[in-house]
């Protein structure tokens, strides 16, 4: 039988509510501090700021680890939702991973130091830009799983166009960086960082799907 459109899934769990949507705003967070991170590097290199950005992302990820795990333990102790249980865990666990991506491509940043021509700068800020509005769109996407998933669907099409959009950004990126003048090291390494970043619009678009179908079982 289907539920009731806009039905809330916790009804009186106000205190797993509230870490849900802690979580997913911890989620949010660190998609804002990516984009400021990366216009940071982009701006004067490694730098302070940069790297305050880069530890700012890293809190976020133990801090939402931290929330994972007392929701997980939460809806096992005390038997909550145990119709959805599976698919909370799942989804919970791929945002997850979507956080873990943001914080490894800033660590990866920190460490290997990538030398990024100002020619190529425009396009790398587009490309942050349409990742973290993937990022975005499946946040709110996921709120919506919880308290009115009608609405699921309208927020998944902007995943899925943002994401598409980041393919674009990230092909051109590509395309012109193998036709500079750079040695092939340096193209290489400026590669892997293209798909560093345009990898969390992927990922983002595969929580999308699984969302959907969750969403989906919940209206039948």
């Amino acid at each position: 039988m289907a539920l009731p459109k806009n039905v809330l899934m916790f009804g009186k769990s106000k205190a797993l509510e509230h870490k849900i949507d802690e979580f997913l705003d911890r989620l949010s967070e660190s998609a804002l501090l990516f984009d400021l991170a990366i216009k940071s590097y982009l701006l004067d290199g490694f730098s302070e700021d940069f790297a305050a950005k880069r530890k700012d992302v890293n809190d976020n990820e133990s801090a939402a680890d931290e929330l994972r795990r007392e929701i997980e333990s939460q809806l096992y102790s005390q038997t909550l939702i145990p119709e959805s249980r599976g698919d909370v865990l799942g989804l919970i666990e791929t945002l997850d991973d979507v956080l873990n991506l943001c914080e490894s491509s800033l660590w990866a940043f920190d460490i290997e130091k990538p030398k990024i021509p100002d020619e190529l700068h425009a396009l790398f800020k587009e490309l942050t830009e349409m990742v973290v509005q993937s990022v975005e769109a499946l946040a709110r996407s996921s709120r919506a799983f919880f308290r009115d998933f009608d609405r699921v669907s309208y927020h998944n099409h902007k995943v899925m166009f943002y994401e598409t959009e980041a393919d674009k950004v990230s092909t051109k990126l590509k395309r012109q960086i193998f036709e500079s003048k750079l040695d092939l090291a340096h193209k290489m390494h400026l590669r892997y960082f293209v798909e560093s970043i345009d990898n969390i619009a992927d990922w983002s678009e595969d929580v999308a799907d699984r969302l959907a179908i969750y969403a989906l079982k919940r209206s039948v």
